[in-house]
């Protein structure tokens, strides 16, 4: 029998001996065989940390990020060939869309979070902290790249999705990878991977795959490597707990199976849209990927009142679903993802039936489509029916990984928030309701127990992504059972893979230190105006020290018939008392205006194409008629953009911090302006 191979040390390698036997989990066809016996972990990790660590640290985010678009869009063109492998697992299309190209857009929505992040390989963590009167002593922080390796131990339900939506984080941060994908359905994670390697655009060592056990993988690690554990609670607690995890203090991110809920709202009827929503979510949750999915819905939770007719209408909406071989386009649910999967889905629905009862479904047989429900994982979808929610456990402990859901009513949303509780942490739950005061109710008394919460309703659920779909760049985790842990969320899902550190010093050094302009410190005056330098020339510390203005009582009374703006403390002396002014005080946005009055040089065109916007616009001090302003204009940060096109104009975008004074020498106003700017080497 053929055997997988393992990506490891820049190389496809065979692990020893008999590995683990694959089988199409439609037809009980072998594949192929898994294993890792023989490999050298130590050196595995070394390598990661060694090769693939300096390489990513040298790239920028900017640079990190194209290159997972360009993954992204090189991974597109081989769908065809991971959508004949997906089928092997019992996915039909719809469930392979899911993983596949699911995971491919988390590649690029990751590839477009490059834009929150400047054009180095570290970034700044929020905002600088003063530390002296005098300024000259300031504190930052600082993230870094942790010089380790992202071990990612992942789940067989997803084998493409769960792969690229982690790697896309670490990779973005800066950090290799270690893949350990579950091993039943390993070889779709290696049909991927082949395409990555073959592709060469990442760095040597920024990725190893491992198709088989993980053999004495987690006793290389150290406190600056990252682990990711997708999978079942009680494995991923036994993982947490080894000693050298527990030694080293090595970061442990826990994703876990969940008994995800769903909540029938009490304002809901059947004649309502939501009705319908309510049911087709239920339905959809239960079939997908044949119920393999660690947000699935597992508890369903409707008024007392609509008990019954929640039950017929879910039993008709199942009806409807067809199982079979996931290649019959009539085919609505495959199969689970092997043999083992459906002996222990079935061990778990016993232990549910000690104090539920099935409503729909069969545990014994099923209705299939050009398949065999002998050599295939096949199952019935099994609604089930709990009619003591409050002290039934199982209901609330014991999680059948398949098509499997338990019905419980509730008598007020108070007894609803109470129920989803009971899960003890979850990754997500959905409120299906019309009502706001309900939707608020429910996600502040249920939401320290949640991960994600999805507010359900006629309004969004045209454009709604579903219950069961964790996106890029919102937080996938959830408290107590769940895991504790945080996958993906944007940027806080990069910063798992980076080392927070504060930084002190003089405004100057830490500016020298971050390549980010800090408030006090020295600016580089230059004879050549800011706007007469290409991208290129541009330094970060540019500065320039403009001219003066003198603010009338004329200026203020025409911008507010220019801007409409007759705020009464532009234009009623009279209508002060009990202010903050002491008089007419000028517009802060003709001030500002007046500010770019006095920076801006573009009279004749220049390498300056437009302003991109304004962050952090603040007016701290009045300006009254007389007043003299003054504008320190200084180049902060500088981000190149990527070319859309051969023809598109090289350029990138400088932040500008611009401090406005008066004749006191105090900010009367700061900002932070954008400037798209053309290079000079358009090649």
């Amino acid at each position: 029998m053929a055997k997988l191979e393992n990506y490891i040390l820049g190389k496809w390698i065979n692990g020893d001996g008999e590995g683990q036997a694959l089988f199409n989990a439609v037809t009980g066809a072998s594949i192929a065989q898994a294993s890792t016996k023989g490999l050298d972990f130590a050196a595995v990790t070394e390598y990661a940390r060694k090769k693939g660590g300096p390489a990513l640290r040298k790239m920028s985010f900017q640079q990190r990020g194209l290159m997972l678009r360009a993954l992204a869009i090189h991974l597109r063109e081989h769908l065809d060939e991971f959508y004949r492998v997906s089928y092997q697992t019992g996915a039909t299309k719809a469930d392979s869309w899911v993983d596949i190209e699911g995971g491919i857009g988390n590649l690029f929505a990751n590839a477009s979070l490059r834009r929150k992040f400047p054009d180095e390989p570290f970034c700044l963590d929020g905002d600088s902290i003063p530390l002296s009167k005098g300024g000259s002593f300031m504190g930052h922080h600082l993230l870094v790249p942790k010089e380790g390796v992202a071990i990612h131990i992942n789940a067989f339900n997803f084998p493409v999705w769960g792969m690229l939506e982690k790697i896309a984080v670490n990779l973005l941060a800066g950090v290799p990878a270690i893949v350990k994908p579950a091993t039943v359905t390993s070889y779709l994670a290696e049909s991927v991977v082949k395409k990555i390697v073959a592709s060469g655009i990442l760095p040597d060592g920024a990725l190893q795959l491992i198709c088989g056990n993980a053999g004495n993988l987690l006793e290389q690690v150290t406190s600056q490597d990252v682990i990711t554990f997708t999978g079942s609670a009680s494995t991923g607690l036994m993982l947490k707990n080894s000693k050298k995890i527990m030694e080293e203090n090595v970061p442990f991110n826990l994703e876990a199976d969940s008994l995800n809920c769903i909540v029938l709202g009490e304002d809901i009827t059947p004649a309502m849209p939501e009705w319908d929503i309510f049911i087709k979510e239920v339905r959809r949750e239960m079939t997908t990927k044949c119920g393999q999915k660690c947000t699935a819905i597992r508890r369903i939770f409707v008024p007392q009142n609509k008990l019954e007719d929640v039950q017929l209408a879910l039993g008709k909406a199942l009806a409807q679903t067809t199982i079979g071989n996931p290649l019959n386009e009539k085919v609505r649910m495959g199969s689970l993802a092997g043999l083992g999967q459906r002996e222990e889905v079935m061990a778990q629905v016993q232990k549910l039936l000690a104090s539920s009862q099935v409503i729909y479904g069969s545990l014994d047989s099923v209705e299939l489509i050009d398949a065999d429900a002998v050599k295939g994982a096949f199952i019935s979808p099994l609604l089930l029916l709990n009619e003591d929610p409050f002290h039934a456990k199982a209901v609330h402990e014991v999680e059948a990984f398949g098509p499997v859901a338990t019905l419980m009513h509730y008598g007020s949303i108070d007894e609803a928030i109470e129920l989803a509780k009971m899960g003890k942490g979850s990754l997500v739950s959905t409120v299906v309701t019309a009502d706001r005061s309900i939707a608020k109710q429910y996600v502040l008394g249920a939401g320290a127990y949640h991960g994600r919460i999805l507010v359900l309703n006629n309004e969004c659920a045209k454009e709604s992504t579903g219950h069961g779909s964790p996106l890029p760049l919102l937080v996938h985790g959830g408290p107590g059972r769940a895991g504790g842990g945080e996958e993906m969320g944007g940027i806080r899902g990069v910063k798992h893979y980076m080392q927070r550190v504060a930084i002190q010093g003089s405004p100057d050094m830490i500016t020298a230190i971050t390549n980010n302009y800090q408030p006090g410190a020295k600016g580089k005056e230059d004879t050549i105006h800011p706007f007469r330098k290409y991208f290129e020339e541009i330094q970060v510390g540019d500065t320039l020290i403009t001219g003066t203005r003198s603010i009338t009582q004329k200026d203020i009374d025409s911008f507010a018939d220019l801007s409409g703006d007759h705020f009464y403390a532009h234009t009623d002396p009279n209508s002060l008392e009990g202010t903050v002014f002491t008089g007419i005080v000028a517009h802060g946005y003709f001030i500002l205006s007046a500010a770019a009055g006095l920076f801006v040089d573009g009279k004749e065109k220049g390498p300056v194409l437009l302003n991109y916007g304004i962050d952090e616009l603040r007016f701290t001090k009045p300006v009254y008629p007389g007043a003299t302003i003054q504008v320190k204009f200084t180049c902060k940060e500088k981000i190149s953009q990527q070319k859309k096109e051969d023809t598109d104009i090289a350029k990138g975008i400088v932040k500008w911090y611009v401090e406005i004074s008066d004749e006191t020498k105090e900010l009367v106003g700061v900002a932070t302006i954008l400037t798209m700017v053309k290079m000079k080497n358009q090649n």
